[in-house]
């Protein structure tokens, strides 16, 4: 019975941690593109990213992609080597592990153009940096929208867009906990 029960606690606090991930549309309304002077260092900058949001790259693919570079690769706008590219115009990447996280346009031109993001997941938690007073947070944006789904406000979704609350997703866990123990 005791192992049973920390199971279900075990269950319910990985259940809990997935959902406070946030879904970011790089550029917000302007997306992933070289037209109208989208600062993404700006835009990364007014972020905070966590472990297991989504970054969501959303470009035509007729003239551009995302590739994710080395530090060194994207300092340099190398296109040579890069460690995953994509190409579908809708690219969805799940970050995964703390530090920097390197993507660039790799048409001729565009990283050179400002067409390259730094998503940065802070290695300590604690020390996460704050959105500098001086640069202006971009305006809200839709998240990534599924079918039948009307777009949250804000630039990440969270519980709100979910329309669960966590003392609702508390009680329903802490029912189906209950059937469990009850009717084991």
């Amino acid at each position: 019975m005791m192992q049973r029960t920390l199971c279900i606690l075990a269950l319910m606090a990985l259940m809990l941690k997935g959902i406070h991930a946030a879904v970011y549309k790089v550029g917000d309304s302007a997306g992933w593109t070289t037209i109208g002077n989208v600062n993404y260092k700006q835009w990364a900058a007014t972020k905070n990213f966590q472990l297991g949001d989504t970054i969501l790259f959303e470009y035509n693919a007729q003239f551009h992609n995302v590739m994710r570079v080395t530090h060194a690769m994207y300092r340099a706008c190398n296109t040579s080597a890069p460690i995953a590219a994509y190409t579908t115009g809708n690219d969805s990447i799940t970050i995964k592990t703390r530090g920097h996280h390197y993507f660039f346009c790799g048409v001729p031109g565009h990283c050179e153009a400002g067409q390259k993001v730094d998503i940065n997941v802070p290695r300590d938690p604690a020390l996460a940096p704050s959105p500098s007073a001086s640069v202006q947070p971009s305006p809200p944006v839709p998240s990534a929208k599924t079918p039948d789904q009307s777009s949250p406000s804000g630039s990440a979704m969270s519980l709100q867009a979910l329309k669960i609350s966590s003392a609702n997703l508390a009680l329903a866990l802490a029912a189906v906990a209950t059937f469990l123990f009850v009717f084991p």
